[in-house]
């Protein structure tokens, strides 16, 4: 029973960040890394602490796809369970609206390196996203977690 719940908790997480990134929340986007977790973002940041996680939403590039309007979906994951430890692997988009609609901004894949807090609760101690335009690094991050 404990497996399954672990994995529905951090499958909220990680559906927990696209409403928040979409509202420009950067505390609450930091909340759901441990406090020194980073997130790297392939051709873009690759940012240390919930300080500079938070940042990332302020960013001129994030305001402008608030502005446009947009979405960031993620998901389904799959995700390896190792004790206190989790990775989760998957996609996401990143939806931009525009004159003819909405149109796919950005289109990556992911890994989410975790680890259980010492209340129980899952948190990301790393992020990494990047395109999947034909690099093969973007390939490597969905490959199953060793």
């Amino acid at each position: 029973m404990r497996r399954l719940e672990d994995r529905e908790a951090i499958r909220e997480l990680i559906a927990r960040y696209g409403p928040l990134a979409d509202t420009g929340d950067g505390v609450g986007v930091a909340a759901l890394f441990v406090p020194d977790g980073s997130y790297g973002i392939a051709g873009f940041a690759d940012a240390n602490g919930r300080r500079a996680i938070a940042a990332l939403l302020d960013t001129p590039t994030h305001q402008a796809l608030m502005e446009d309007g947009c979405a960031h979906l993620l998901g389904p994951v799959t995700i390896t369970l190792d004790g206190e430890r989790a990775t989760a692997t998957g996609h996401s988009i990143v939806f931009r609206h525009g004159a003819d609609g909405f149109t796919a901004y950005r289109v990556s894949a992911n890994r989410w390196t975790l680890a259980r807090a010492s209340n129980e609760e899952w948190l990301v101690v790393r992020r990494e996203n990047a395109l999947l335009d034909g690099n093969a690094a973007a390939r490597l991050l969905l490959q199953p977690a060793t």
